[in-house]
């Protein structure tokens, strides 16, 4: 799979259980990575869930694993990012299961929206989608905060 790779946006219901059929089309957008699983967690800025095929997973481990514990800031970071890091993956059927602690933090019930968003997947409740994108952001002025000093034209990756 490649890093960056992940898009899409698809409408999904979530049974009784806590569990969401899996997209078919970000299914082959993750190709053998779908089958090694995910880590579930909560995103650290909204109130939505990030799903990380577990190489990814293990790539933002790997670098956690480099910073000084020791530090109470970095100590606290940590614990932020991985605390509620939960393991799954997908049943025989192609169903994930929310934990409910999880789901509870993200509000999610019964409609969700599944969203590629490059080398991870969102979880949101659709109310809560809707209305983040309703939000009056000037997205001019975002973008070139953003992309400040990023040079389009190197090819480079």
């Amino acid at each position: 799979m490649a890093a960056t790779s992940l898009i899409g946006e698809f409408e999904c219901k979530v049974d009784a259980k806590g569990r969401f059929m899996f997209p078919i089309n970000l299914k082959k957008q993750l190709e053998q990575a779908f089958e090694k699983g995910f880590v579930i967690n909560r995103n650290l800025h909204q109130k939505c869930l990030a799903l990380y095929p577990l190489e990814e997973w293990n790539k933002l481990n790997k670098k956690l694993g480099k910073l000084n514990r020791l530090k109470k800031d970095v100590d606290i970071f940590i614990r932020k990012v991985t605390g509620g890091a939960t393991n799954c993956e997908a049943d025989n059927t192609g169903r994930i299961l929310i934990p409910k602690p999880l789901a509870e933090y993200a509000n999610i019930k019964n409609d969700i929206k599944i969203l590629g968003s490059n080398s991870i997947i969102e979880i949101w409740d659709k109310n809560l989608y809707e209305t983040f994108l309703s939000q009056d952001i000037d997205i001019a002025k975002l973008a070139d905060d953003v992309f400040e000093g990023i040079d389009f034209n190197d090819d480079k990756e």
